[in-house]
């Protein structure tokens, strides 16, 4: 019986021994800690010159390039993350960056930038291109701004904000692993007294960054002795402080239409009849090719003339007129996105506005395309240095703010500029087949309003229209004309109309019919523009402008000579 029983016993001890070696690896495979090493590359998802850039404590999807030790980073990352003022010009193959004061150039590929002031050589390339992409020295890019960086193996460190950290001490040797959990796989090794910046600590785990900027997790009973330390920040860069030249007034504007050297003889009818006006903008100059050459009716004695009526004179420099009266080929973005020509622009329209004696530059660049935004930004920062330099005040027109038309970059102008000017009008406008208001209360305030979220009050004139628009419906065709508030009153007898007032758009409002047609008008009068003008009158901006001379009445000039003098 002994003899049977036996290889029983034997058996079922073996079955428990295979089972608790089984139980037992299985124990340790889950509970002993992973060996395995993370694929760095996959990790930081580089190859070759490739590094990942760390931006404060998070990898960013942008890479940056590593060549013979030089950090380059490309534009496009420059721009989103660092310093949007870079701007390449792919045609002459230059880096420009200009500053309030001056621009630096460098040549794409080489070593050397210089500005008036200032010239060096890096002994590498500052940038090149590759790949249709330009790339930027890290060294450069750091010498226009306020970061600092690190190189380390497969990503660099960039700072761009400093304030206070929490550190840790590693309390024995581990690991940094992945993820947390003890199979992740092992990104670095850290030893009994190494430091470490706590990101974010979980139950068990904290997600942390090692002094060489390597982020990954470690377990929180390997941390000790955590402390709040004040980082400290770049010292070795100064901002640059965009002075204004401004009227120590409200500015009251008015646009003088100008078709010809004929239409300066026109300045005393046109200032006849205004009260409280104090700068008067003559459209003299227009691009007439794609070299950065423009027409001009200017006349000095105009100038003079104007200073003699206590007016300064902001000549218009514009990019339609010519090419409206001429038909002739002029293409902005053929001048903006090419340096020579652009400065010949800037330089040219500078020199004749010193020349003449003008007390600023207006520009009115309309109906600009969306290729045309950094060219259009770089005009307007190069043209700033210039019109600073000479005490010129740069005063830039522009529609009210829609996100069709933000390329024109409001928050960029409030910066360079002196006065950002949202002409507050054409909510329905000539040509469009759409009838309705030219500008109602909304549509101006509004405007005002988001002009306001980019650019500060003391540099906003927001533009009142001196016309509205007839609108005539027959069918299906809609037709339009002009009629001025000097000449509504004889207008609304001549058609024995009357209007009545419309609290939604703040105007009187008539509409009538004659025989099939329908006529709507939504009328711009002294009681239209005084509600706007308190509405500007409260949002405290800097002035008002008028489109245009010779459009008023005098009850409408003494309600802005009222709001100029509030």
């Amino acid at each position: 019986m002994k003899r049977k029983i036996l290889p029983v016993i034997v058996a079922l001890i073996l079955i428990v021994l295979i089972g608790g070696i089984w139980l037992g690896g299985k124990l340790i495979e889950r509970y002993s800690y992973s060996n395995e090493r993370a694929d760095l590359d996959a990790y930081y998802q580089v190859s070759g010159e490739q590094a990942a850039i760390i931006l404060q404590d998070e990898m960013v999807e942008e890479k940056a390039i590593i060549r013979n030790g030089v950090c380059y980073f490309d534009l496009a990352t420059v721009h989103k993350y660092f310093n949007e003022i870079f701007y390449a010009d792919r045609t002459e193959n230059l880096l420009l960056y200009t500053t309030a004061l001056e621009t630096f150039r460098s040549v794409i590929g080489e070593s050397g930038y210089a500005s008036d002031s200032d010239s060096g050589d890096y002994g590498y390339a500052i940038s090149f291109t590759e790949n249709d992409v330009v790339y930027i020295a890290a060294d450069y890019v750091k010498k226009f701004t306020n970061l600092s960086y690190y190189i380390y193996d497969r990503h660099v460190q960039v700072y761009t904000e400093w304030g206070s950290r929490q550190m840790a001490e590693v309390t024995r040797d581990t690991s940094v692993r992945e993820r947390g959990g003890i199979k992740s796989p092992i990104l670095c090794d850290l030893s009994q007294g190494d430091r470490v910046e706590v990101l974010e600590e979980m139950e068990t785990w904290s997600k942390v960054k090692t002094e060489d900027s390597v982020i990954g997790y470690v377990e929180n009973k390997r941390l000790s002795d955590q402390t709040e330390e004040q980082e400290t920040p770049v010292t070795d860069y100064t901002a640059p402080e965009y002075t204004s030249v401004s009227l120590d007034r409200k500015v009251s504007l008015g646009w003088h239409s100008i078709g010809g050297t004929a239409g300066n003889d026109t300045l005393e009818s046109m200032v006849e009849g205004t009260i409280g006006m104090n700068v008067i903008a003559p459209t003299w100059f227009s691009m007439i090719d794609n070299e950065g050459n423009f027409r001009s009716f200017a006349s000095a004695d105009y100038v003079q003339r104007a200073h003699n009526m206590g007016l300064q004179v902001w000549g218009v420099l514009d990019n339609f007129n010519y090419r409206n009266e001429t038909g002739a080929e002029v293409d902005e973005y053929q001048v903006l996105s090419v340096t020579s020509k652009r400065q010949r622009l800037v330089q040219g329209i500078t020199d004749t506005a010193v020349s003449l004696g003008l007390d600023g530059i207006n520009i009115d660049f309309e109906q600009l395309g969306v290729d045309c935004e950094t060219h259009y930004v770089q005009f307007l920062r190069e043209l700033s240095v210039l019109c600073r330099a000479n005490g010129l005040v740069l005063s830039v027109d522009n529609y009210v703010p829609f996100n069709f038309n933000d390329h024109y970059r409001l928050d960029v102008q409030g910066q360079v500029v002196d006065y950002v000017i949202i002409m507050g009008y054409d909510e329905h406008w000539h040509g469009s087949g759409d009838p309705g208001s030219v500008a109602s209360i909304d549509y101006v305030s509004n405007g005002i309003a988001k002009t306001l979220e980019e650019v500060p009050p003391e540099k906003v004139v927001n533009a009142l229209p001196f016309y509205t628009i007839l609108w005539r419906t027959e069918g299906a065709e809609v037709t339009d004309e002009y009629i001025t508030i000097r000449n509504m009153e004889d207008f609304l007898s001549r058609v024995n109309v009357t209007p009545e007032w419309n609290e939604e758009t703040c105007q009187y409002y008539a509409e009538w019919t004659e025989g099939a047609a329908t006529y709507q008008i939504w009328i711009e009068d002294e009681e239209s523009i005084r509600v706007k003008l308190n509405v500007m009158s409260a949002q405290q901006i800097a002035g008002v402008a008028v489109w245009r001379l010779g459009y008023g009445t005098t009850g409408v000039w003494e309600l802005i000579n009222a709001y100029v003098n509030s």
